[in-house]
């Protein structure tokens, strides 16, 4: 469908990861298995969290709302691309398009909140252990994830309003495989400087301040980890920190490059939005599960229970 320079658009043609019916076969068999490993490894973590009183802890409770943000992130994006890849015409309509877009914001953003909130758990936790109870109280962990969220719906609909409030009355093709505020912009029929600016300060509030905050914390606990005499301590300590700023780096990474740094190539941002909303949500409960004694502990508990009845 062609929009003339009159007309507002209504629909999106999305040009997808790829033109060729073979590869996208190959694309579709991959990113089924990884979305069915992201929803299977996701539930699971909070399904073991949640019958094992051993993970009635800060940290799991922190973690089971990164799997729930992981788990919604996810199935924004991936079954409308799967659905895509088996269809010769990849439209959405703008309200569509809009939709898909907040949630993507919304679940990203507190992603990268809970991120933050979970290093600063884990400062507490080794920094400070006697005073931890006290400080990580049951009140201050609902606090911080109600906190988490807001911000991630706060950030969302400024970068929404500002990027669909903008006339679109040209081309209606997006040059991606879902719809992400930077492939929009382009097709504005009006300067973007302004949302642009927008955008960028709300990556600084939401991707740049929660970055810095991990760096202080783990900062603050690589020292303390380093004067701990106890070499089952510091291996212990390590452990934990490193599966959690395995999934910052790989996360917050991937979100600098496309909202903080100068535009790329189409395909070098397709294969980074591919990493961060596909493979990323999947890595997350894998990473904390292979590393982790206790939720490893916890699936050995509950497998025999299973395999009993």
């Amino acid at each position: 469908m062609r929009q003339t320079n009159q007309t507002q658009v209504t629909e999106f043609l999305l040009l997808g990861l790829s033109e060729d019916p073979h590869t996208q076969q190959l694309l579709f068999i991959l990113f089924l298995g990884v979305y069915l490993v992201t929803v299977l490894g996701n539930l699971l973590l909070m399904s073991l969290v949640q019958v094992d009183s051993r993970l009635h802890t800060p940290m799991y409770f922190f973690l089971c709302h990164l799997s729930l943000a992981d788990l919604c992130f996810s199935t924004n994006i991936v079954p409308q691309a799967l659905a895509h890849l088996l269809s010769r015409k990849k439209v959405m309509s703008f309200p569509r398009c809009a939709a898909q877009l907040l949630l993507f914001l919304i679940f990203g953003c507190t992603q990268c909140a809970l991120l933050a909130v979970m290093a600063y758990d884990r400062y507490v936790a080794i920094c400070s252990p006697l005073h931890y109870p006290s400080i990580m109280t049951w009140r201050v962990c609902a606090q911080l994830a109600t906190g988490s969220w807001s911000s991630g719906i706060v950030v969302s609909v400024v970068d929404t309003t500002f990027t669909l409030t903008l006339p679109y009355r040209g081309s209606n093709t997006i040059a991606h495989f879902f719809c992400e505020a930077p492939a929009l912009l382009v097709l504005a029929s009006t300067d973007t400087r302004t949302p642009e600016m927008a955008i960028f300060l709300m990556g600084v509030l939401i991707l740049l301040i929660p970055v810095s905050l991990i760096l202080v914390s783990y900062s603050r606990i690589l020292l303390t980890v380093v004067k701990m005499r106890s070499a089952a301590g510091r291996l212990k300590a390590f452990s934990t920190c490193g599966s959690h700023l395995v999934v910052v780096i790989l996360f917050h990474g991937s979100a600098v490059v496309t909202y903080m740094t100068p535009k790329s190539s189409k395909d070098q941002e397709k294969l980074v939005s591919v990493f961060y909303a596909m493979v990323t949500p999947m890595l997350n409960p894998l990473i904390y599960s292979l590393r982790n004694k206790d939720v490893k502990g916890a699936l050995r508990k509950v497998a025999p229970r299973n395999f009993s009845c």
